[in-house]
């Protein structure tokens, strides 16, 4: 074996830094974006907030590096053009792109302004087991119970546990811990703190005044026979109960009234608040997209700091310069992210257009390879760019992932999404008789004779989707 020199020529894709760094912006969501770009300014001096008035032009101006300016696919080097517009193809639809210090659409006022922190349940049953003449001994077991509760306001912990968890400050019996639960259990919500649903019913029965219709047939439910009553099996209830129809009839309404997850009304999960990153409006008989103007902070060169340059030390210049360089491609990752948010929102719209006149019945089946080829992206920009990001229709806001779904044939040889299929199955279930719900196969029936090929297997499989029972189960609870 001799040493030899060998020249190969071979491809090989690469990842500029510029479209690194417009990849990674693309799929933050508003929030991590708004962290991002905080960071950002702390960290590079060349960088401001332009300024709402006129912010644009100072930023626009300063653009003349070779920042990315095109995301068509992930593994090749995007193209330079500065000087020309991101999206300037004609379209049906209206494709805005205001100042983002403009106000914002007129329906954007529809949304809740966010309160303060909500009060939790064990805030809650804290507060009024301070208000609560106790002994510092009862009071401890107080604490450790209300801790133990969950969220729907049952205790799911057993004695030995919360002795275990009390050793460190008292040594406390079973019959102890119990008469601080019974205390509890009369708490707002009443009935927190019970160990079973039986007992959080009587506890809330007991609270009822006696003359209450149905109120000693509804103990005697509540206390042995919710199985029976699941069944809805009301001729045993009867003989069991020895109480006649009317009687029953009243019982069972009276339990319907109660509440068998008290904890759940206290501090239901924190309310969620997302801000859109496009608006879908209705103007004058075409449908518009915009950019929120809170989309993404707006921002430009320190002029102050640039000037600079040319005046500082030659390892001052050379800092000042890189950091001016990672400044324009920064701003430049940013513009590429608004347009291609925005192509990706102009394309839904055009494509579920039905869906905003008409509702979810009309969603049609969308794929993320259609919205790549319109618009000529790479269809994982398209994912990246559906994922948290958000828009705000007439219908309500929507993240862009709900308006892709998978299709199911018609005998017309056309599609229905998934989503739309979803929506008749509810509208389905919504119509039927109480005393009659309609089995997964006679939605099948229905489905099929409305054009739409589906098996019952999947017809199960999308009404579990929406958390509606089956029909044994409604027919039951009915």
């Amino acid at each position: 074996m001799k040493p030899a020199l060998q020249i190969r020529i071979n491809q090989q894709l690469a990842l500029t830094p510029q479209l690194q760094q417009a990849i990674r912006l693309l799929q933050l969501s508003s929030v991590e974006l708004e962290m991002e770009l905080r960071e950002a300014l702390e960290s590079n001096p060349l960088l401001e907030l332009a300024e709402s008035d006129g912010g644009d032009g100072e930023a626009d101006s300063s653009l003349d590096g070779d920042a990315s300016s095109d995301l068509a696919h992930d593994g090749e080097t995007a193209s330079t053009a500065p000087d020309e517009p991101a999206y300037d193809e004609p379209m049906d639809f209206e494709l805005e792109r205001p100042d983002y210090g403009a106000p914002a659409p007129d329906d954007a006022d529809g949304f809740e302004a966010q309160d303060s922190e909500p009060e939790d349940l064990r805030d809650h049953l804290l507060w009024q087991l301070n208000l609560t003449s106790l002994s510092p001994r009862d009071r401890a077991i107080g604490v450790t119970l209300i801790e133990a509760i969950d969220d729907d306001g049952y205790l799911q912990e057993s004695n030995e546990t919360l002795q275990s968890n009390l050793a460190s400050l008292f040594r406390v019996s079973d019959e102890e811990i119990e008469a601080v639960r019974h205390r509890i259990q009369q708490f707002d919500p009443l009935g927190v703190g019970s160990r079973s649903l039986s007992e959080c019913l009587r506890v809330q029965l007991d609270a009822c005044a006696p003359e209450t219709p149905g109120c000693s047939v509804a103990k005697a439910l509540a206390a042995e026979h919710l199985e029976a009553l699941a069944r809805n099996d009301r001729a045993r209830l009867c003989r069991q109960l020895h109480a006649d129809a009317q009687a029953l009839d009243a019982a069972i309404a009276l339990i319907r009234s109660l509440d068998p997850k008290p904890g759940a009304q206290i501090g239901a999960g924190k309310a969620e608040y997302v801000a859109p990153d496009a608006y879908a409006i209705k103007h004058n008989g075409r449908w518009s997209v915009s950019l929120s103007p809170n989309c993404q902070p707006k921002l430009a060169i320190n002029q102050q700091y640039a000037a600079l340059i040319a005046r500082a030390r030659r390892d001052d210049a050379s800092y000042l310069r890189g950091q001016l360089q990672e400044a324009r491609w920064l701003i430049k990752s940013l513009e590429t992210r608004a347009d291609t948010v925005l192509k990706v929102a102009g394309a839904i719209v055009r494509a579920q257009s039905a869906f905003l006149e008409f509702g979810p019945e009309a969603m049609r089946p969308l794929v993320l390879r259609e919205i790549a080829e319109e618009i000529g992206m790479h269809e994982s920009t398209v994912s990246r760019v559906t994922t948290r990001k958000f828009l705000h229709t007439p219908r309500g806001t929507f993240e862009f992932k709900y308006f892709f779904s998978s299709g199911v044939a018609t005998v017309d040889g056309g599609a229905a999404s998934a989503t739309a299929i979803q929506a008749m199955i509810r509208k389905l279930i919504d119509e039927e008789k109480k005393e009659r719900p309609l089995s997964d196969q006679t939605l099948t029936v229905e489905l099929n004779r409305r054009g739409i090929e589906v098996a019952r297997r999947t017809v199960a499989k999308y009404r579990e989707a929406l958390n509606i029972p089956s029909s044994n189960e409604r027919s039951r609870l009915g």
